[in-house]
C-alpha cells in the first residue's frame, strides 16, 4: 500500500460525489454550446465561423493583402493552427480551399494560386504546393479592425489576441452563405447578390416599417455561384424568407446554341443537321459535383431507366458543357429535360434555415427583415465605435497641437528654458500651464521642426481636426447621421458590386417552372412491334416485329406453346394466374427471342403451384371478363389490374378446389354473357346483370347440380352464337336466334344448338 505524505494530495479527494445522469447532462451541454456558438453556426454580424474569422486573420498578419505576393498554403495553416485554433491541419485547410472556391463561394474571400479543386468534385492539392493570398472582399470584410471598431480577445494560450468579429460593411453573411450542423439545431443558408443586399438595407434604413413583401421586390432570392435556375414560385420563396425557413429547387441551365442556319436559339437545343439535335447544360445546380451527375446519368443509361437518352459526354474546359444526345432525333426535348429534371440531380433542393449568432451569441432563425435590421444596427455600433476611437485620437493630437502652438508663439523663451534650466520640463509645465504630454512632445521636437512652415501646417491640421472633431460629435449625437452614413458607406460599396460588374451581375435566374410534363416511363420507350411468346413450362420471350402467331416457334425438350400474341415494346403484358392474381410485365423489359427465352417466375413472384391461365397486352379503358371454375364470375376495369410490384394483384378470391379459368376482353359492341356447363347446358344472359368490380367472388353465372363451369365468352345478341365446325372443312356456324336460351343469370340453362362443339368450349 502506498502512503502519502502530508505534501501530496490524495487524487481520490477531488472526486465529487455527483448523480451520474446530472454529470452527464451538465458536460454535454458544455460540449453542445461550444459546438453552437464556437464551430458550427455563423455570426450575423461578420457571416463567418470561427475557422474562417481566423484564417482570414493569420493571412491579414502575413500582410497576404490583394497587391502582395502569395505565400504557401502551409505557412497560412501553420499559423492558424500553432497560433489560434488548435485543430487538425486537414480541416483547417479544407476550410482555407473552399474559400479559394469560385464555384463554393459566391464572392471568394481568399484568392488561390495552384490546384485548388475543380467542381468536378476533385479534391485541391496538398497545402504544401499551392499558395494563397486575400481578395479585395475579404479586405472590405476586415476593414476597420485598426479603428477600435471591435473587441479583441486572448487566443486559446493566451499568448495572442484575435478579432471577436470583422467589421467590415460587406455583408458576407447574405453574399456567401453558410452551412452547419451543430448539436441539435443547424444553419444552411444560400448565397445572395450584393446588390439586391444593399438595396433590400437601403430601403429597410429609409423606412424601417417595411413589408417583407416590399423588401422582396428588391430582394429576389438566391444567387448561386454556379448559377442555374431557381424554379420555385415567388409566394413559396417570400414565404422561406419571411419565416427564415423553406427550401429552393434548384436546376441546371440549359444553354443557349446555335442552330443550322447560325441562330441562337434560348432551349438548350442545338441542331446538327439531318434532322439531329442535342441538348447542352452550361450551369448545373450549386454544391453538385459535375463528375458525379455524369456517373449517374451514365448509370441511369446503362440500366435502361433513360431509354430515351442514348449517351451523355463531359466536353468541359473553363465552362461547362454536358452534351446530351437522344435515342433518335423523333424524341420530345421537353420530355427528355422533364425526364433530366425528376431522374438526376440536374434538379436538386436547398434548403434555407436562417439559424444565426446574434450580437449576444444567441442561436435563433431569423427572417429576412429581422436579420437585415439585426445586421443594421451591428454596424451602427461599429460606426459609433469607430466615431468613439477616432474622437479620441484626434483628441490626443489636439493636445499635442496646442502644445507646438504654444511652443512656436513662445520659441525664443522655450530654447532659453531648454539651455539655462536643469529640469526644462517642470519650468515649462508651470510658466505656461501645459500637459506632462505636451511638454514631453515639445522637448522630443527636432530642430527642423522649428521652421515658420511648419507652424502655418500645424494651425491648418488643428483647425480641421476641430472641424472633424464638430461633425464626428454631431454624429454621435444624431441616428440620423449614423443612418445617413451607413446610407452613403453602402451606396459607394455597392458599387463595386454592381450588376453591370463581372462579380456582381447577377448569376442565378429566378423563374417559375412551367406546369410539369405529366409522363410515365411509358412514355420513353421507343414503340416497336414484338410478338410475345409465353411456353406451358412459363418460359417468355419477344420476337421483333409482328411474326406469324402460328410460326413454326422452338421451344425447349418437353415444353410447348401456351400463348402467343401481338403487341408493342410500350405495352404491359398482363398475365391471369388460376389463383386469381395478376401480374403486370413490359413489354420492352422481356428477352429477345432468339433463344428459349427466360422463365417468368424469374422475372415475377409467381407460386409455384400456380398455373398461367392468360397472358395479353393491357389495354386501356376496357373490360376483361373474369370467371371461375364453379361458375362465378364478374367484368373488371384493365387499369384496375395494372400491378406495380413483383408480388402481383389479387384480383378474383379464390377457395380450395376453385380456380381463376377464363379471361376474355369484352368488346364494346358485345351486350350478352353465354355460359356453358360441364353439364352441357347453356344459358345466355344480358352483360348488363354482370357486375364491373375491382376485386371478389363474382356473383354466380349458372347454376350447377354436379360439375362446373366449361367456358363463358360474349356476344351480339342479334349477331347470334357462332362456333368453329369439326372436321377439315373450317367452316363456322352461327345460330342466330338465341331467345330460348335467353334467361336471368344464374339459371341453370338448357342443352346448346344441335352440332355445337362436343368439348363445350365456344
Amino acid at each position: 500500500m502506498v502512503s502519502t505524505t502530508d505534501d501530496e494530495s490524495d487524487p481520490f479527494d477531488a472526486i465529487v460525489d455527483a448523480p451520474f445522469d446530472a454529470a452527464l447532462s451538465e458536460r454535454y451541454l458544455v460540449y453542445a454550446l461550444s459546438t453552437i456558438t464556437a464551430r458550427s453556426l455563423p455570426d450575423l454580424r461578420d457571416g463567418l465561423k470561427p475557422v474562417h474569422r481566423r484564417l482570414l486573420w493569420a493571412m491579414r498578419q502575413l500582410k497576404l493583402d490583394p497587391a502582395s505576393a502569395y505565400k504557401k498554403s502551409a505557412r497560412v495553416v501553420g499559423d492558424v493552427i500553432g497560433k489560434y485554433h488548435p485543430h487538425g491541419d486537414a480541416s483547417v485547410y479544407d476550410a482555407m480551399v473552399r474559400l479559394a472556391q469560385d464555384f463554393s463561394l459566391r464572392y471568394p474571400l481568399v484568392q488561390g494560386q495552384g490546384n485548388f479543386g475543380n467542381i468536378d468534385g476533385d479534391n485541391a492539392a496538398a497545402y504544401r504546393y499551392t499558395e494563397a493570398r486575400l481578395t479585395k472582399t475579404a479586405i472590405q470584410l476586415m476593414a476597420g479592425l485598426d479603428e477600435g471598431t471591435v473587441d479583441f480577445i486572448p487566443t486559446y494560450n493566451g499568448e495572442e489576441s484575435e478579432p471577436d468579429i470583422f467589421p467590415g460593411l460587406f455583408p458576407n453573411l447574405l453574399a456567401n452563405g453558410a452551412t452547419g450542423i451543430a448539436v441539435g439545431m443547424a444553419t444552411s443558408i444560400p448565397s445572395h447578390n450584393v446588390a439586391e443586399i444593399i438595396d433590400a438595407t437601403l430601403m429597410l434604413i429609409d423606412n424601417p416599417h417595411a413589408e417583407h413583401a416590399q423588401l422582396m421586390e428588391v430582394f429576389k432570392g438566391p444567387d448561386f455561384a454556379t448559377g442555374g435556375l431557381v424554379v420555385d414560385s415567388p409566394e413559396a420563396i417570400s414565404h422561406a424568407y419571411e419565416t427564415g425557413k423553406g427550401a429552393f429547387r434548384m436546376r441546371g441551365r440549359f444553354s443557349t446554341g446555335k442552330d443550322t442556319a447560325g441562330n441562337w436559339e434560348e432551349t438548350g437545343i442545338e441542331k446538327l443537321g439531318g434532322g439531329q439535335w442535342q441538348l447542352v447544360v452550361s450551369e448545373i445546380p450549386y454544391m453538385l459535383a459535375k463528375g458525379k451527375l455524369i456517373e449517374q446519368i451514365a448509370q441511369l443509361i446503362a440500366d435502361k431507366k433513360l431509354p430515351i437518352l442514348e449517351d451523355v459526354r463531359d466536353e468541359s474546359d473553363e465552362q461547362i458543357r454536358i452534351v446530351f444526345v437522344p435515342k433518335s432525333r423523333n424524341v420530345d426535348p421537353e420530355l427528355l429535360k422533364e425526364s433530366l429534371y425528376r431522374l438526376t440531380d440536374l434538379e436538386s433542393r436547398f434548403s434555407l434555415n436562417l439559424n444565426v449568432l446574434d450580437a449576444h451569441r444567441t442561436p435563433g432563425v431569423l427572417g429576412l427583415k429581422l436579420l437585415l435590421q439585426e445586421w443594421t444596427y451591428s454596424q451602427i455600433d461599429i460606426l459609433l465605435r469607430r466615431t468613439r476611437h477616432r474622437l479620441d485620437k484626434i483628441a490626443s493630437r489636439l493636445e499635442l497641437l496646442e502644445g507646438y502652438i504654444i511652443a512656436y508663439l513662445n520659441l525664443d523663451r522655450i530654447i532659453e528654458i531648454i539651455r539655462t534650466e536643469d529640469e526644462p520640463k517642470a519650468v515649462m509645465m508651470a510658466e505656461f500651464n501645459l500637459t506632462d504630454r505636451q511638454a514631453e512632445a515639445i522637448l522630443n521636437m527636432r530642430l527642423r521642426s522649428l521652421r515658420k512652415l511648419e507652424e502655418m501646417e500645424l494651425r491648418q491640421e488643428h483647425a480641421d481636426l476641430l472641424k472633424e472633431q464638430d461633425d464626428l460629435q454631431k454624429l454621435l449625437e444624431s441616428p440620423a447621421r449614423q443612418r445617413t452614413r451607413i446610407k452613403r458607406d453602402l451606396t459607394t460599396l455597392r458599387k463595386d458590386y454592381a450588376e453591370d460588374t463581372e462579380l456582381g451581375r447577377r448569376r442565378t435566374t429566378i423563374a417559375q417552372a412551367k406546369p410539369t410534363i405529366e409522363f410515365s416511363m411509358d412514355a420513353m420507350i421507343e414503340k416497336e412491334p414484338v410478338t410475345v411468346i409465353l411456353s406451358a413450362k412459363g418460359w417468355i420471350r419477344a420476337a421483333k416485329g409482328h411474326v406469324a402467331l402460328d410460326g413454326d416457334f422452338k421451344f425447349k425438350e418437353g415444353d410447348g406453346p401456351a400463348f402467343a400474341f401481338h403487341a408493342q415494346t410500350t405495352d404491359k403484358i398482363l398475365i391471369a394466374v388460376d389463383n386469381g392474381r395478376f401480374y403486370t410485365l413490359g413489354a420492352d423489359k422481356l428477352p429477345g427471342a432468339r433463344g428459349f427465352g427466360e422463365p417468368i417466375r424469374t422475372m415475377v413472384d409467381i407460386d409455384s403451384d400456380a398455373q398461367i391461365t392468360a397472358a395479353m397486352p393491357h389495354r386501356p379503358k376496357t373490360q376483361l371478363l373474369l370467371a371461375s371454375n364453379a361458375g362465378r364470375g364478374f367484368a373488371v376495369e384493365t387499369d384496375e389490374i395494372l400491378a406495380e410490384t413483383r408480388k402481383g394483384k389479387a384480383v378474383m378470391s379464390t377457395k380450395p378446389g376453385v380456380q381463376l379459368m377464363i379471361v376474355r376482353e369484352i368488346p364494346p359492341e358485345h351486350d350478352h354473357v353465354a355460359v356453358v356447363g360441364d353439364n352441357r347446358k347453356l344459358v345466355i344472359f344480358s352483360l348488363e346483370e354482370l357486375p364491373v368490380m375491382a376485386k371478389g367472388q363474382g356473383v354466380t353465372l349458372q347454376r350447377y347440380r354436379d360439375g362446373g363451369m366449361s367456358d363463358v365468352t360474349t356476344l351480339k345478341l342479334e349477331d347470334g352464337l357462332s362456333w368453329t365446325m369439326g372436321g377439315d372443312s373450317g367452316r363456322t356456324r352461327t345460330e342466330k336466334d338465341m331467345v330460348m336460351w335467353k334467361v336471368a343469370r344464374g339459371a341453370a340453362g338448357r342443352m346448346p344448338p344441335n352440332g355445337f362443339p362436343r368439348d363445350n368450349k365456344f
